[in-house]
């Protein structure tokens, strides 16, 4: 407040200036006054406040002096709790801990002082049972017993030496007591089987199945000792290793032999005390036995096994069933029926299936046969309640023909292709494969089909006046094939006719499977005979005829089952053409390679012929000589094994083939010749004329010499180089005007053969050096 004041007075001072001297005093007054009115309202409130304030802090110092006796006093508690009761304290806990571990090492002995006792206890009460014969008291005391024992030996820290004694002392009692059980097993169920361990059929007639498992009159008050005997078996945890050792010689020496051999009879003997099963053979109607005989055996065996053995019912509480009760019959089940089944189909339902589709309606007797089979056993309790995998493979027999059918065609087709190939027949424009009619295409629903009537009728198309082609136009010509091949083709006619009356899935894989039999031709054959069609020149040709069948049926197979085919098929998919290049490729390369080998072989005798030089020499006319007679040889005995083979037109083009090779040689290694004397023209031209003479006599396509002569006057239109080797003979006997003149200016006969160099060459060779030689040249032009 003083310094407010002090800046008022300050505020009047500074304005003192422009203040009215008669008003300054009278200011001044006022402001003083107000000052002190100031000054007083100051003190007023100082003096409020702190009479407020002084009982405060008289509290506050109260409460201070109290907390600081409380503070002492916590100290002095503390000091005598840290002092004594803790030390008490400490001694109670450590008495506690001692007192607990004792009860718990008190209790531990006393728990495995039970455990022995009842240990103990079970041993003694096993043995006692096991001498009265109560097998399954006997059985369930010692597995109470491994149980105590369990219990010991899984106490962590706590061992004894007895334990191992114990142990010991079980696994005697346990193998003393399968002992026992074994010996009554063997007395139940008695085995005779021969010194044999196969399973022939003389073994099967001699083995037996003796079953005592019928109670005498005393063991009937008792109650059955079969029971007893399995029931302890599986308490201890061995009936399935007995049962499993008794289903094996039961599918030995019993199911299995029933399914196999259709001449076994299975005969049942019941005895006051045991019950025998056997066999005996007889002859049987047929080779294989039909599922309906098969499944009758078979359950007059179950039935005999399920009322004297099978028909037990045994607790069993580890396993997943109602009240952990199962028949002896169900346990054997699971043990032997996939094995069973498996045989059942291998051996009897596969052999069941019909090899043709019209056969497919009276299947369904083995069908029902075989859920009337599975019905049985499921009665029997031997089968659980769901279908099993034999009742699928019975009804699922669409799929089972058709793999079956497919695989016996692909096995036959398979047969034919590694058969003999020089076995042959002759293919003539008349010849067909041997086919049953086919259902007419029109009686189906094939809406798009055109018929020609139709087309002509609408005058689409119309042949008349015009030339009309041979009815064998596009057929193939005569020639050779293998019987196989013929045969080949008749079962991919009858597969595909046999799809057209088969269901959609059976067609589509037959005709897939008539596709793999080509495929399968072209793999097979090659590769299968490969060494004989190198090796001899007529199985090359039958193999080029082979396949040119082939490929001649493969154009319109696809089309002639067109519209009798499934519609999946039908649109066009049912084709084999894209196959016919493959098939002409295949029988070309192995042509090809027929020819390639004559010609080394002409070409290699030529070269023994010393250049045709130096004709004059004996000895190399006779080299000469002999070369010329060996190729004639080689043509005539090519022609002789590829007669009535080839086609005449295939024939007649191969053997110019050859023969052209082997003229060509000649022709070049005469004009290559740079000294040609009279004497050595003479004897070229001797040479050349057994060509000339003995050539053509090679063309013999046909067995008919007189139908020959046209083929051999044809020389010229297979043999290129014959002309040119026509004109070399004339070369070598005429002078040297004579060759101007067949020269003409190259408007000649001879300038359409050899080129002027060759002509001028042969002149050089021929005559000497004079100026009608250099007249002679220069006309050659």
């Amino acid at each position: 407040m003083a310094a407010r004041a002090g800046s008022l007075v300050a505020a009047v001072l500074a304005h003192s200036g422009r203040l009215d001297k008669e008003h300054l005093g009278t200011r001044v007054g006022r402001l003083s006054r107000r000052v002190e009115e100031l000054k007083g309202e100051v003190c007023n409130m100082i003096n409020k406040k702190y009479s407020e304030f002084l009982p405060s802090m008289q509290s506050a110092e109260e409460l201070v002096a109290q907390v600081d006796g409380l503070s002492s006093n916590i100290d002095l508690l503390r000091a005598s709790i840290e002092n004594e009761v803790q030390r008490d304290l400490n001694v109670a806990v450590a008495e506690f801990t001692e007192l607990k571990q004792q009860l718990e090492r008190d209790t531990l002995v006393l728990s495995v002082l039970k455990k022995l006792q009842e240990f103990d206890r079970a041993i003694k009460e096993h043995r006692t049972a096991l001498l009265e014969k109560k097998y399954v008291a006997a059985a369930q005391q010692l597995e109470k017993a491994r149980g105590s024992l369990r219990n010991l030996e899984s106490r962590k820290g706590f061992e004894l030496k007895i334990l191992r004694a114990l142990g010991t002392e079980l696994t005697v009692q346990t193998q003393n007591m399968l002992c026992h059980l074994g010996e009554e097993w063997q007395k139940l169920i008695v085995w005779q089987l021969p010194p044999s361990k196969e399973s022939s059929l003389e073994a099967v007639v001699h083995s037996e199945l003796h079953l005592h498992t019928m109670p005498s009159k005393e063991e009937e008050v008792a109650g059955p000792p079969v029971v007893s005997v399995l029931q302890a078996l599986a308490v201890l945890g061995e009936l399935h290793t007995r049962l499993k050792a008794f289903g094996q010689l039961l599918l030995k020496y019993i199911l299995k032999p029933v399914i196999s051999y259709p001449s076994l009879q299975p005969l049942t003997e019941e005895r006051p005390d045991v019950l025998i099963l056997r066999f005996k053979s007889e002859e049987p109607a047929l080779d294989q036995s039909s599922p309906m005989e098969v499944f009758d055996k078979i359950k007059l065996i179950f039935e005999v096994l399920h009322k004297y053995l099978l028909n037990v019912p045994l607790e069993q509480p580890g396993e997943d069933r109602k009240d952990g009760r199962v028949t002896l019959a169900e346990l054997l089940g699971e043990l032997i029926w996939e094995e069973l089944s498996n045989c059942l189909v291998q051996n009897c339902l596969v052999n069941s299936i019909p090899s043709n589709s019209s056969k497919l309606e009276q299947y369904t007797e083995v069908i029902k046969s075989t859920e009337e089979f599975e019905k049985a056993l499921k009665n029997m309790q031997f089968l659980k309640g769901d279908t099993t995998d034999l009742l699928k493979y019975a009804r699922n027999v669409n799929s089972h023909f058709a793999s079956k059918k497919c695989q016996d065609v692909i096995a036959a087709a398979r047969n034919l292709m590694t058969s003999e190939i020089h076995n042959t027949v002759k293919i003539t424009p008349e010849s067909c494969v041997t086919l049953p009619q086919l259902p007419d295409p029109a009686s189906g629903d094939h809406s798009k089909m055109q018929k020609p009537s139709n087309l002509l009728h609408n005058g689409t198309v119309n042949l008349e006046g015009e030339t009309r082609l041979s009815q064998h136009t596009f057929s193939l010509p005569t020639c050779r094939i293998s019987s196989s091949v013929e045969q080949l083709m008749e079962l991919v006619y009858q597969t595909l006719l046999e799809a057209t009356v088969s269901t959609d899935q059976c067609c589509v894989q037959l005709f897939y499977s008539v596709r793999r039999i080509f495929q399968l031709f072209y793999e097979v054959v090659p590769t299968y005979h490969k060494e004989s069609l190198q090796k001899f020149p007529q199985l090359a040709a039958i193999h080029h005829n082979n396949c040119m069948y082939l490929a001649h049926h493969l154009l319109t197979l696809g089309h002639q089952f067109r519209y009798r085919t499934t519609n999946i098929l039908s649109n066009g998919a049912a084709s084999f053409v894209d196959l016919v290049p493959a098939f002409r490729r295949l029988g070309m390369e192995c042509f090809k390679a027929q020819m390639r080998v004559q010609k080394g072989e002409i070409l290699e005798r030529l070269s023994s012929a010393r250049n045709f030089s130096n004709m004059d020499d004996e000895e190399n006319f006779r080299a000469a000589n002999k070369a010329i007679r060996q190729v004639l040889h080689q043509l005539k005995r090519l022609g002789q094994v590829w007669q009535d083979v080839f086609p005449v037109n295939v024939y007649c083009k191969a053997m110019g083939t050859l023969l052209n090779t082997a003229l060509a040689e000649i022709v070049t290694r005469i004009v290559a010749l740079e000294d040609i004397s009279a004497e050595d023209a003479d004897r070229l031209y001797s040479l050349c004329r057994i060509m000339v003479e003995e050539g053509p006599q090679v063309f013999t396509p046909l067995p008919e010499e007189e139908k020959n002569k046209k083929y051999q006057e044809e020389v010229p239109v297979y043999v290129e180089k014959w002309m040119t080797f026509k004109e070399l003979m004339i070369i070598l006997q005429a002078n040297l005007q004579e060759i101007v003149d067949q020269w003409a200016d190259g408007k000649g006969p001879l300038a359409a053969e050899f080129s002027a160099a060759e002509v001028k060459s042969l002149i050089r060779a021929l005559f000497q050096n004079t100026e009608r030689r250099a007249a002679a040249l220069a006309k050659i032009k």
